[in-house]
């Protein structure tokens, strides 16, 4: 690795030697794209320099990974043995969660107890998940002309994979990518968010060490405008998988044109949450907080726009800002008590607050928050916001309409079943959902209706590497996650046998 490490103290004492190169065919090397620097938001200060990459250096890690696809080392080792090494990589990563999660939390403010405790897990999970696969994907057998003709399939891998990962679950979305692709066989080279740089490069180190052959995964730290679009049109990939916002996702899609490259995206929401007046209003207002508050807001899936039947509207916005303000603890994300931590940059915490400003402007009501706090963290610095919700807002409005991605809801009433759903549709996302019922012909009928991905009756933000993850209208393309997650990085080639039939 030579100098290109750096040893570190975190905030929690943990001591990290961190890899700052990129990582290609199994060793770090230098960049050639400048570098990038991480800034902990909880109180600005710089945490590590790492190595970003060029399109030349995109170009060489491409180069690793189809020299890696056709080595008979990875290329006809049986699927039994590439899921054991999966299986190895998932256990070198569960043995280090710690310093992983330490790591996410320093260089994204989320909380390390949800880090260490929800990340980690999920990441761990959906590797082993994927590895179960590996020697589970076959084709069928298809009879033609009995006696003369048959057919048979194969499931091949796509090829090299490019992957971009999102800041704000670094190491959880890596995995949704690396399990289904290395699962069917293909090669990849993944470029983190520059936002987040720092946990996918210390888990690089077990790469190797797990038993991947060189060039099966390069990681390659880079910024979007460079490193992202050289893989995103690079002729010689075959597959862009991108989870992130709509506005970046229209650019890859134009970019993976060039060659007409499979893709898979994930990308924006404005979720709704429907509340019924039979709804148990304890239960809806807990979930209603997880459901846009967790993670800082920085969910793709965040319900943000609550909709409450307008028989108990004063009744649950009374509750919700009641569960707001016993629960949601600002603070050092490094704190066992913390619910919220700072928003993830600068840019984002600007972002949130101009939204605040948005709502105001057009005519929006401020029930609680909508103000920085940065008395959260000594020396008064840090990207934190106040847990946000505006009322009185029509659907006309930017913040009803427009994605923030922060700790940002508003709360909008409606008469009846139908309005709900209407309500609920009339946006270009199609994410989440979430439904408050008791009624169970009702919670069902509905949740067929609304136009989204996924629905959750009676929860929110549930998700399981066992079931298909993605989105409808301008929210993605594809699924993740599941068996479903699997077709999107295999094909399928069938093979016509004459067993004798003479022309």
């Amino acid at each position: 690795m030579g100098d290109l490490k750096v040893d570190l103290t975190a905030p929690n004492g943990r001591k990290i030697s961190l890899p700052t190169g990129l990582f290609i065919n199994n060793e770090f090397v230098k960049g050639n794209g400048g570098t990038i620097t991480s800034i902990n938001p909880t109180d600005e200060s710089e945490i590590a320099t790492v190595q970003a990459a060029s399109a030349d250096d995109i170009d060489t890690a491409v180069k690793a990974a189809r020299k890696a696809l056709n080595d008979p080392s990875w290329r006809d080792l049986p699927g039994t043995d590439r899921g054991m090494i999966m299986y190895k990589f998932a256990e070198l990563l569960e043995a280090n969660k710690e310093t992983l999660a330490t790591l996410e939390t320093w260089d994204n403010g989320k909380p390390y107890t949800v880090a260490l405790t929800e990340d980690l897990a999920e990441t761990v999970n959906t590797i082993r998940y994927y590895a179960g696969w590996a020697d589970k994907l076959h084709g069928q057998t298809i009879p033609t002309t009995p006696g003369k003709k048959f057919a048979y399939t194969l499931k091949q891998p796509l090829g090299v994979c490019g992957q971009i990962i999102p800041w704000n679950y670094p190491l959880a979305m890596a995995a949704w990518k690396l399990g289904p692709a290395l699962a069917c066989g293909n090669t990849i080279v993944l470029k983190p968010a520059e936002q987040t740089p720092l946990s996918i490069l210390f888990a690089a180190t077990f790469i190797a060490q797990a038993g991947f052959p060189p060039g099966v995964i390069n990681i390659v730290n880079g910024y979007g405008r460079e490193a992202g679009h050289a893989l995103a049109s690079h002729l010689d990939v075959d597959k862009i998988a991108f989870t992130g916002s709509t506005p970046t996702a229209k650019q890859i899609m134009k970019a993976a044109s060039i060659n007409m490259k499979h893709i898979t995206l994930e990308t924006g929401g404005k979720s709704p949450l429907l509340v019924f007046d039979d709804a148990d209003l304890d239960q809806a207002t807990k979930w209603a907080h997880i459901g846009i508050m967790s993670n800082q807001g920085q969910i793709c899936t965040a319900t943000s726009r609550i909709l409450v039947q307008d028989t108990i509207l004063d009744s649950f916005l009374s509750q919700f800002k009641s569960v707001i303000a016993s629960t949601s603890k600002l603070g050092d994300p490094f704190a066992e008590d913390t619910f919220q931590g700072p928003q993830v940059t600068k840019a984002q915490y600007d972002r949130v607050l101009s939204y605040i400003e948005a709502g105001k402007s057009e005519g929006a009501t401020l029930a609680t928050g909508g103000i920085p706090s940065k008395s959260a963290t000594s020396g008064g610095k840090g990207f934190f916001i106040e847990p946000t919700v505006f009322t009185n807002v029509s659907e006309n409005m930017r913040v009803y309409q427009e994605e923030i991605f922060g700790p940002f809801c508003v709360i909008v009433p409606f008469k009846d079943e139908a309005e709900a759903i209407r309500m609920a549709n009339n946006t270009a996302y199609g994410l989440g959902s979430a439904v408050f019922t008791t009624n169970l012909e009702r919670a069902h009928r509905v949740a067929e209706r609304i136009e989204a991905g996924m629905v959750w009756i009676n929860s929110s933000q549930d998700c399981d590497y066992r079931v298909p993850f993605g989105g409808v209208k301008q929210s993605g393309v594809g699924r993740e996650l599941g068996e479903a997650g699997l077709a999107a990085y295999s094909q399928t080639k069938a093979v016509h046998v004459n067993l004798g039939l003479k022309l």
